[in-house]
């Protein structure tokens, strides 16, 4: 049917689509080498019985050359997005979970849950799929740092408005009446990144040498309120299991195949602890599977730690790891470990019951 086509594809990296009798894309893959890729489709007879319908639903296809694999994979990823391909693998909306989002653009940052993520030069944590926790952690924020909550354009120096409820009841330092030092409000904010991010031994030392400071000026009450920030915060450390000792930043995804599809489960680990964890199921149609939900599952993340174990090898790992390392801005290293902590780590992941 296509065999001249077949016979002219270019030997470069690129992306094809796959269409239907209606125009309509029905998938959307890359490839290193166009030609090899995209005949293996219709000279091939091996493949999978989901790949065997897709193929029989094929009436057309075209491609787009790019200049390297790593661009061939941001494409495909944004085309999947676009076209929302039957027989692709798509991620449900992240934007659907909350975030929570720290204000750094203002003069005066808020911490608020939104479930946008927008590239507006605040900081984002998330999202979670937990939403009471996120409640919780956003009502232990105002409580204990007691950042501002109103949304009003805020200078130092000037006089917005008279203090609120919040600032009555300790609950807000009322930046509003343009008195309170930006310098030592954005000590408070980075505080609170600190705890967002996990970091709680570094915090409690930052809270611990504050609260030594207030009571050698005798100034009891606040050194009081030092060391209920600290206590509260040993007690969601408490609650967060420890699986790791090298206390480092690191996701452990695994991924396994069953007679209907493919499951992945992440794991959230931050400064060695265990902070959350997500899966998700897809009928699998293909050996782009896994490169296309990391691709797709890190797209809009804020944050991508420095190393990311897998469960098992990948063709394109390299590829992958020069795109997240371009998102993260520094190196991120993909493994797949055979034997110590971290492959422990894999076992507990795959363990877990990966189908939501």
């Amino acid at each position: 049917m296509f065999e001249e086509r077949l016979k002219n594809l270019p030997e470069q990296p690129g992306v094809y689509l796959m269409k239907n009798e209606l125009g309509e894309i029905i998938y959307v893959g890359k490839a290193v080498n166009l030609k090899n890729r995209v005949r293996q489709y219709f000279k091939g007879s091996n493949h999978p019985p989901k790949v065997r319908v897709m193929i029989s639903n094929i009436s057309d296809f075209e491609y787009i050359i790019t200049n390297s694999e790593l661009e061939a994979l941001i494409l495909e990823c944004n085309l999947i997005k676009k076209y929302k391909p039957r027989y692709n693998i798509l991620l449900k909306d992240d934007k659907q979970y909350p975030y929570i989002k720290v204000t750094i653009n203002e003069e005066y940052p808020r911490v608020f849950i939104t479930r946008r993520y927008e590239k507006d030069g605040a900081k984002y944590f998330g999202p979670y799929t937990d939403v009471s926790a996120v409640r919780e952690t956003i009502n232990l924020i105002r409580k204990l740092f007691k950042l501002r909550t109103c949304r009003k354009t805020l200078k130092y120096g000037v006089e917005v408005d008279r203090p609120c409820l919040n600032y009555h009841i300790s609950r807000c330092l009322a930046p509003c009446t343009g008195k309170v030092d930006i310098k030592e409000y954005r000590q408070i904010v980075d505080e609170v990144i600190k705890l967002l991010q996990g970091k709680y031994d570094e915090l409690i030392k930052i809270l611990e040498e504050k609260m030594y400071i207030e009571s050698s000026k005798l100034n009891f009450e606040k050194a009081a309120e030092y060391r209920d920030q600290i206590n509260s915060i040993r007690k969601i450390q408490e609650k967060q299991r420890v699986i790791s000792s090298y206390l480092e930043d690191e996701d452990v995804v695994a991924y396994a195949k069953d007679d209907e599809g493919m499951s992945f489960e992440v794991f959230f680990i931050r400064n060695g602890k265990l902070l959350g964890r997500e899966n998700f199921y897809f009928e699998d149609l293909s050996e782009d599977t896994v490169s296309q939900f990391l691709v797709q599952f890190y797209e809009e993340r804020e944050f991508i730690p420095k190393e990311i174990l897998l469960s098992d090898e990948i063709p394109e790992i390299n590829i992958i790891e020069s795109y997240l390392t371009s998102k993260r801005g520094s190196k991120v290293t993909l493994k797949v470990p055979k034997r110590g902590e971290k492959s422990e780590l894999i076992e507990l992941a795959k363990r877990m019951p990966m189908r939501p």
